[in-house]
């Protein structure tokens, strides 16, 4: 009896147990099949988003090309050359004959290329000075749509690596000047140019590698010119996309470019929008650029410059002479009018903080001729303003 009822019991336990089994079985393949469902459908999604950023990506660099088409141009120099003819003459008779050459009058010969690109509909384009130094040269125009414009030069900045031409055409659609203070490092640009002057509108997709570079280059007369302040990229700068443009996402130029650094790759330089913005205004309105004269020589302050001076302050901009003792503040110059002396420390213009962000020069240049500053200065540490009105910058200087 009692075998009987344990073996009832045993039998309703495996019964139950093998019910149970198969159904949390079921119950487990369902929530299985589910979660798998879920992860699948989060990985799509993430896929998805992930194609969607990478094609508007590359629809922002698509739009952004097709939009500056016909705003980036060649620029080309020519000259008037010697025509060298070659004939041989046997001067000692003996059949060995000897290679002469004469000048057969002259024709253009192109001598450089280089790229630009409009800033104004009425014909104004902006350039590197480098790309138009030669003033003995012609300069013709070459638009995207294969058309040509005999060019002048408008102005050419006595500072910075930077010009203005003009074209006897109208129309024309003018790239948008963007904010190159708010660039950030690993930003998207892209440079456009007339690479290796043969290849037109080349585009170059690269980031923002270095901000406020100070670099020295040498022109093609052989002149060392130091640039300051200019973005760095790696966007590719070929020979020929000097005096195109940097452009950000959006379509603005931020950036002229300038120079590269031929021992590497990839390393290229173009001068800050913000710094050209009211030469090119100027260039367009009144055919000219002045640019704003302080007249001071300055050592920008940075901690270790504050540690070895003993300075009160880690920033701003200590006037001081130059290396061969020109002095700190130029005689009747618009600082020696208001009143600043040698070992000033200028802390702030219109209430900006001079920094190694925003050095002095960079900050004046913001501003024109004729213009009113207010300076925060500290001497013998105690700070006070004073009002400067921007003059000129002579000619000599």
């Amino acid at each position: 009896m009692e075998d009987k009822l344990f073996r009832k019991y045993l039998l309703s336990f495996l019964l139950v147990a093998l019910i149970s089994g198969f159904v949390f079985g079921f119950l487990g393949g369902l929530a299985s099949k589910s979660f798998l469902a879920s992860r699948t459908e989060e990985e799509n999604a993430k896929k998805t988003a992930e194609e969607v950023y990478f094609s508007d990506y590359e629809g922002q660099i698509e739009k952004v090309v097709k939009d500056s088409e016909n705003s980036v141009v060649s620029i080309i120099a020519t000259k008037d050359l010697p025509v060298l003819r070659e004939y041989f003459i046997d001067p000692f008779g003996l059949g060995f004959m000897i290679p002469q050459y004469r000048q057969e009058g002259t024709k253009p010969q192109q001598v450089s290329a280089g790229s630009g690109f409009v800033i104004d509909s009425n014909g104004f384009i902006a350039t590197n000075k480098h790309v138009v130094a030669d003033s003995s040269a012609q300069y013709t125009v070459l638009m995207n749509d294969g058309k040509k414009y005999e060019a002048t030069v408008i102005a050419r900045d006595p500072v910075e690596d930077f010009a203005v031409l003009k074209i006897n055409k109208t129309n024309l659609v003018p790239v948008k000047l963007g904010d190159s203070n708010k660039l950030v490092l690993g930003q998207t640009v892209i440079a456009i140019g007339n690479a290796l002057g043969e290849f037109k509108n080349t585009v170059s997709v690269g980031v923002v590698s270095g901000l406020r570079r100070n670099i020295s280059v040498t022109t093609d007369a052989g002149e060392i010119v130091t640039l300051d302040n200019v973005i760095q990229t790696d966007a590719a700068i070929n020979p020929g996309n000097s005096g195109g443009p940097l452009l950000n996402l959006s379509g603005e130029v931020v950036g002229i470019n300038t120079a590269m650094v031929s021992s590497a790759q990839n390393i290229g330089f173009a001068l800050p929008i913000n710094v050209l913005k009211n030469s090119l205004d100027q260039a367009v309105t009144t055919g000219k650029i002045k640019v704003p004269y302080l007249g001071v020589r300055y050592l920008l302050i940075t901690p270790n410059l504050q540690q070895d001076k003993n300075l009160p302050v880690d920033y701003g901009a200590l006037l001081t002479k130059g290396e061969e003792g020109e002095p700190a503040v130029e005689k009747n110059s618009p600082a020696a009018k208001a009143g600043l002396k040698e070992n000033d420390i200028i802390l702030e213009v219109n209430s900006i903080k001079v920094t190694e962000d925003n050095p002095l020069a960079s900050l004046i240049r913001q501003y024109q001729v004729g213009e009113t500053l207010i300076l925060k200065v500290l001497r013998d540490n105690k700070t006070f303003t004073v009002q400067v009105v921007l003059e000129e910058r002579p000619t000599n200087k």
